[in-house]
């Protein structure tokens, strides 16, 4: 679906991103500005600015910073299109679909409809379970026995689902409806077409979306009887492999706790949240899959998952790290907690207390050393046999992590339980994997386990064989408001741009352009006549030049990047702030698209022509035919991008010290003096680190 960009102008020049805000954040006039506790990290003192002004929104604390498009995607975890959709929902707007066919606007527009009417069956049987509840003494007991309040019911949204087979038929006047059967409430025979509840006898837990919509249900039966859980089954508005239950009710608590803790259960989730730890959630019946990691990821840099110590939970641990190492970048955090066998993270916190669970938290094993301990499952490591069935077991692990040092310090690690030299290794798994995809069966492609480093499937590309596949898709966040550069710093860019100032070509590749006779040395080669001088290699004009130039090249590296990192490139001024932006939102919808799809999308977009010469720099002075020879080195690309951002935040805080000196001088913001402070010292921090960084590199 393409946006055009006009309408997103249009669309934020109608709506107030303090209206917005104010919504979830409470918000105090404080000069021209208004100010409140950043949502995004835990502080007891205002930080967050929200200007009525600019239309923006920026924390000087964490850094986050955005329009109101930009909040409703941090804050409720929204995508771009459904962000825009809420904000024109809000102003009457109807967003366009131009590239769309009258049929398919005709089957959009029923699928929505037939969406709002299940998401409104839903509600209304939520609301009948909650009142059941209130007059329900012996669900009552059951919840109070587990030592649930009615606080903690009510925020949850907790019901009860009577024993009858068609109390559904007392709330809805006409139980043949289709959408009870297609909402999961209602279940029909096949043979006799009779119908009856789905849910009888049991607790009711609300599933709710990102944006708090009741999609489905699950329920706990009251004693003995089976299944223990009963969900919702798949239906257009619930999928179990996306869906996380308490996400919603989480969404605060995550930003504060600074992790989000991952159990089994919904009764852990609501238990926990009344002992102390409301940032858990769990998954919906399922293992945890890729999908639930990467929604997880847009609210956290922090994850634990929390399973019981036996044989069950050490297999669901088992699955839940096959779907998170393709996100376990060198910025993320990912552990597994294991609680004794006769423990769930409910009792051990009744029995040992909040501190003694916080402290089993900070001591939970890391991704690293859970891959090794997997891999090494039924391994003899004094024997070779065992040694070469440990690199078996290892090599489609290690393959699903990003690129990055963790995935090198692992490969390191590997080698030596396995007796190999590293190099060997690395090469060795490459040759397998090879093999592997040589001899698949025709039309198979390879698997994300199998595919080998620097390709897609670690960011999970479309096309059956990590292929570039294109999308219909046009984000854009508008403009947010820019600022200056430090002009004392403008000299440091060379440093870091070196390759294209000497006009080194940073693709290094064999030419495959030699011949016999080369009168040079004693080789039996020769080179071509150099081609056509086509003009000298552009020189990267600014350092947001320079970093859109490594980020369309590799758009993988995004992963790489905090959330501050996202905040500070987002944040430019156009068209360096609308092309991350929209990269961003490619990024989260799509993963690493490849340059061909990157510039099929990037079609009507402001910034095509700026970003198509950024992209076209890698190639000047190339040989044809040999551009796609040997891709950039990736640890490199990202080491020279950190420079980049490290003197871009440099800026950054010279501008903000400065905005925050105006405001003190007005005397209309008392805490601005502070502000100014704590911004001065970290920009010095982080000057005396550069330095220090340019006096070691010569």
């Amino acid at each position: 679906m393409a946006i055009p960009q006009s309408f997103i102008q249009d669309l934020l020049s109608r709506v107030d991103v303090v209206d917005i805000v104010g919504k979830y954040v409470q918000l105090k006039k404080g000069g021209a500005n208004f100010m409140g506790l950043c949502p995004f990290h835990g502080e007891k003192s205002p930080s967050f600015s929200v200007s009525p002004t600019k239309q923006f929104f920026h924390c000087f604390g964490c850094g986050k910073n955005g329009n109101a498009i930009g909040f409703l995607m941090e804050h409720a975890g929204m995508s771009f299109i459904e962000a825009v959709k809420d904000l024109a929902q809000q102003t009457g707007m109807v967003v366009p679909e131009e590239q769309l066919s009258p049929e398919d606007r005709a089957k959009a527009a029923a699928q929505k409809a037939k969406q709002d009417s299940l998401s409104d069956v839903l509600e209304k049987a939520g609301e009948a379970y909650r009142e059941q509840l209130k007059i329900s003494p012996h669900a009552i007991d059951y919840l109070k026995g587990r030592g649930l309040s009615g606080q903690i019911a009510k925020r949850f949204g907790l019901g009860y689902a009577p024993e009858g087979w068609r109390n559904l038929a007392s709330i809805f006047p006409k139980y043949d409806d289709p959408l009870l059967a297609e909402s999961g409430l209602v279940i029909v025979n096949e043979e006799d077409e009779k119908r009856y509840d789905r849910f009888r006898d049991r607790i009711m837990f609300p599933i709710r979306n990102i944006k708090g919509e009741c999609i489905g249900f699950g329920g706990r039966v009251i004693g003995s009887g089976t299944p223990k859980y009963l969900n919702s089954p798949e239906t257009p508005v619930f999928h179990k492999g996306r869906e996380l239950y308490g996400l919603y009710e989480a969404r605060e608590a995550l930003h504060s706790a600074g992790y989000v803790l991952v159990t089994e259960g919904y009764m852990d989730v609501v238990a926990l949240a009344q002992l102390g730890f409301a940032n858990a959630v769990a998954t919906l019946g399922t293992a945890c899959t890729p999908e639930h990691v990467q929604k997880l990821f847009r609210f956290t840099d922090s994850v634990v998952f929390s399973f019981d110590g036996d044989g069950a939970g050490r297999r669901a641990a088992r699955k839940a790290l096959d779907g998170a190492l393709p996100y376990a970048t060198d910025v993320r955090s990912i552990k597994f907690l294991f609680l004794p066998a006769e423990h769930d993270p409910d009792s051990y916190v009744r029995e040992f207390g909040q501190e003694a669970f916080a402290q089993q938290i900070k001591q939970a094993m890391p991704l690293s050393r859970f891959l090794i301990e997997a891999a090494s499952a039924d391994c003899d490591l004094q024997s070779a046999e065992g040694r070469a069935r440990l690199s078996s077991q290892a090599r489609p692990l290690w393959q699903l992590l990003p690129e990055g040092a963790l995935k090198q310090q692992l490969l390191a690690e590997l080698a030596q339980l396995i007796q190999l030299e590293t190099a060997g290794l690395e090469k060795l798994w490459a040759q397998q994997t090879a093999s592997e995809q040589r001899f698949a069966p025709a039309g198979r492609g390879p698997t994300a386990a199998s595919m080998p480093p620097h390709t897609g499937a670690d960011f999970g590309l479309a096309g059956p064989h990590g292929q570039d596949k294109a999308h219909h898709f046009e984000p854009h966040y508008g403009s947010p408001p820019g600022w200056t550069g430090d002009s004392a710093l403008a000299n440091a860019a060379p440093a870091y741009g070196s390759a294209y100032n000497s006009g080194a070509n940073p693709w290094p590749s064999k030419n495959p352009n030699w011949t016999p006779g080369s009168k040079f040395g004693k080789g039996k080669f020769k080179r071509e006549a150099v081609p056509e001088y086509t003009g000298p290699r552009t020189v990267p004009a600014s350092r947001a030049d320079h970093a859109a130039r490594l980020l369309l090249g590799n758009m993988a590296l995004w992963e790489t990047l905090a959330g501050e990192d996202h905040a500070l490139l987002c944040a430019l001024p156009a068209p360096h702030g609308s092309l991350f932006a929209w990269l961003e939102s490619q990024f989260h919808e799509h993963g690493a698209l490849g340059g061909s799809a990157l510039q099929a999308e990037m079609q009507g977009q402001a910034f095509a022509d700026e970003a198509r010469r950024w992209m076209a720099q890698d190639h000047l002075g190339m040989t044809p035919g040999s551009e796609d020879a040997t891709p950039p080195d990736p640890l490199e690309a990202r080491q020279e991008l950190r420079r980049l951002l490290h003197l871009l935040m440099i800026d950054r805080l010279k501008q903000l010290e400065t905005e925050a000196l105006v405001q003190a001088s007005s005397g209309q913001d008392p805490e601005a003096q502070q502000r100014w402070r704590s911004l001065h010292e970290r920009r010095k921090a982080l000057m005396a680190a550069e330095a220090a960084r340019m006096s070691a590199d010569a």
